[in-house]
């Protein structure tokens, strides 16, 4: 079993991936990007390095026997003249503002070659996680009925259409309405956004109406930032009015599997998994805009 190298931002998924490395007895050292990395990572070992310093990232993964990495979790763009690098992260820098230039994905396919370029196997979180993708079909007690199919294939064509251009993961549709599609901000504001929009747009609760779907960019490097899913999602979908999240099966992770059902049925909503085959069969009225 390959020791593992997780490159840590902040979030839950970092802290699910060490977890259950640690379960499974998975040998594992966590680089922790200093001031983004979340607290309970420090339970595991470990060391602390800035964004830029890509020499001594490189340095801690071979001294610590490291043969492949996982970059997880959340990190925002930084301001490129405020970085410290170290020399090999100068070495680096020219490129990685070159391929931002790019977008989003095209500068996650540059970090991953310069991890591979220094012989280390890149490995995606659905791969470390058995299980921590979203299945076809509905999770936990609720489905969604026929009334909200429209809504759930349009969502996840406009979230195909804006990874296409690079821009975000994830939209929101109430009866036909494109109510909001993700870019920086991330899916809890774009959520919190919606909650801000008139009654009459979208549902509420006791009426909810509406999706929100996410799905992994087209052009996208699945081995890094695949779209998620956890608690705060459902619950702040259920504050927009909305009746269910859906994602793509097999390409979103979920994170607190246990914690997203219990709280889809409190708050009764549908979590749901679409499959590309469902999605290809869908009434091309919908499915194709």
């Amino acid at each position: 079993m390959r020791k593992l190298g997780l490159i840590a931002g902040g979030g839950a998924l970092p802290i699910t991936l060490a977890r259950q490395c640690h379960a499974v007895g998975r040998p594992l050292f966590v680089v922790r990007l200093k001031g983004i990395a979340d607290e309970p990572l420090r339970e595991f070992p470990g060391e602390d390095i800035g964004l830029a310093e890509l020499g001594k990232c490189f340095k801690a993964l071979k001294t610590a026997g490291c043969e492949s990495i996982c970059l997880a979790g959340v990190v925002k763009r930084p301001d490129w003249a405020s970085l410290k690098p170290d020399l090999r992260g100068v070495k680096a820098l020219a490129g990685a503002v070159t391929a931002a230039r790019g977008g989003d994905d095209a500068l996650l396919r540059f970090l991953v070659g310069e991890f591979e370029s220094e012989g280390f196997v890149v490995e995606g979180a659905h791969e470390i996680a058995a299980g921590l993708t979203l299945d076809a079909g509905p999770l936990g007690k609720i489905a969604p009925s026929a009334e909200h199919m429209a809504d759930i294939h349009k969502a996840f064509e406009v979230a195909g259409e804006i990874g296409r251009m690079d821009i975000g993961q994830g939209a929101v549709v109430c009866e036909g309405l494109v109510l909001a599609v993700e870019a920086q901000e991330g899916t809890d504001v774009m959520l919190l956004r919606c909650a801000e929009l008139p009654r009459e747009l979208r549902g509420e609760p006791g009426q909810p109406k509406g999706v929100i779907a996410k799905r992994p960019k087209p052009i996208q490097e699945q081995r890094v930032d695949l779209p998620a899913l956890g608690v705060t999602t459902v619950e702040n979908a259920a504050r927009a009015g909305l009746a269910g999240v859906v994602g793509e099966a097999g390409k979103v992770l979920v994170l607190d599997r246990a914690g997203v059902i219990a709280a889809a049925d409190r708050l009764g909503l549908f979590v749901y998994g679409v499959s590309q085959d469902e999605h290809a069969d869908y009434p091309a009225q919908f499915g194709n805009m």
